[in-house]
């Protein structure tokens, strides 16, 4: 087949996955900056994009497209080395300003992977992932036995980014990204033959504006995680928690029976235990008096 024997048509493939990559990158970048201006709004863009059926298809065909542009990369990379020994793009011109990020994109999207794979545990798998196997909130990930909801969204920022280790690796990762991005936008226009005096200049001046846009509210996104998560800003905020309770009280609603009703509730109060003590010694509070109430009077 033309897109696996010959050299072009690996290219091609690379390019291909590339820019969809890169649109999805871009895309991701926009849905994060939603939390930074409306951290609700976001809330009901991960409801959005849970287990349904428009996102898993989407999912599943952005996990295609990984891993033909990891294997067509890895396939031209050994293609490349045997060629023309230690290069590794097949790019016939290595400009001085591209010179570094050129030899070591292998380098520089295994990093990316790396840190593809420590964003996937603290969120796709937490979340959708979760969603997606769990029939009942005890199967929803859990944090000292509190269950959190999957649509929360901004909970699981809470979590990941109040760890200081975080926006360490979050920092490293997106540079990496930086340079992976930068490179790869142009020559893969290089590589399938727009490579022309007039448009290749132009194509890199976009490489950069775009990758350095993208990759630098990347960086303020986790900055501002970061900072709100210690200020413990998306567990506080009273709109969150609103949006946090209707989560609980539409699972009260898909409720069977009366066992599974109890045990949401056992759930429910883990939850406010955890991340709204107020409420939830009202809650007991109001239970307490209850229980008064409906003692026989001697």
């Amino acid at each position: 087949m033309w897109l696996t024997n010959s050299s072009i048509g690996r290219k091609l493939v690379m390019a291909i996955t590339g820019v969809c990559l890169v649109l999805f990158v871009t895309f991701h970048c926009l849905m994060n900056a939603v939390a930074l201006v409306w951290p609700d709004a976001y809330n009901s863009v991960c409801a959005f994009l849970g287990a349904n059926w428009y996102a898993l298809v989407a999912s599943v065909g952005l996990a295609v497209l990984f891993l033909l542009h990891i294997i067509y990369a890895l396939w031209l990379t050994v293609q490349n080395r045997k060629a023309r020994g230690n290069d590794r793009y097949a790019v016939t011109s290595r400009p001085p300003q591209v010179e570094w990020s050129s030899k070591n994109m292998l380098v520089l999207g295994i990093v990316v992977l790396a840190f593809l794979a420590v964003h996937m545990i603290q969120f796709w798998a937490r979340m959708q992932w979760r969603e997606l196997i769990a029939a009942s909130p005890a199967g929803w990930y859990t944090v000292d036995g509190a269950a959190l909801p999957p649509h929360a969204g901004t909970l699981f920022l809470q979590i990941a980014f109040q760890e200081w280790w975080t926006p360490v690796v979050y920092i490293i990762g997106f540079i990496a990204l930086w340079f992976h991005l930068n490179h790869g936008f142009w020559s893969m226009f290089q590589s399938i033959g727009w490579n022309g005096q007039t448009w290749l200049p132009r194509l890199k001046k976009i490489a950069c504006w775009w990758t350095s846009i993208v990759v630098a509210l990347f960086i303020a996104q986790a900055i501002v995680f970061t900072v709100q998560a210690h200020k413990q800003t998306y567990i506080t905020n009273e709109n969150l928690k609103a949006q946090y309770t209707e989560a609980w009280q539409h699972e009260a609603q898909e409720a069977k029976s009366q066992e599974e009703m109890q045990q949401l509730q056992e759930q429910y109060f883990k939850f406010l235990e955890k991340y709204d003590p107020q409420a939830f010694e009202q809650i007991q509070a109001q239970m307490q008096m209850y229980q008064q109430y409906q003692q026989p009077q001697n």
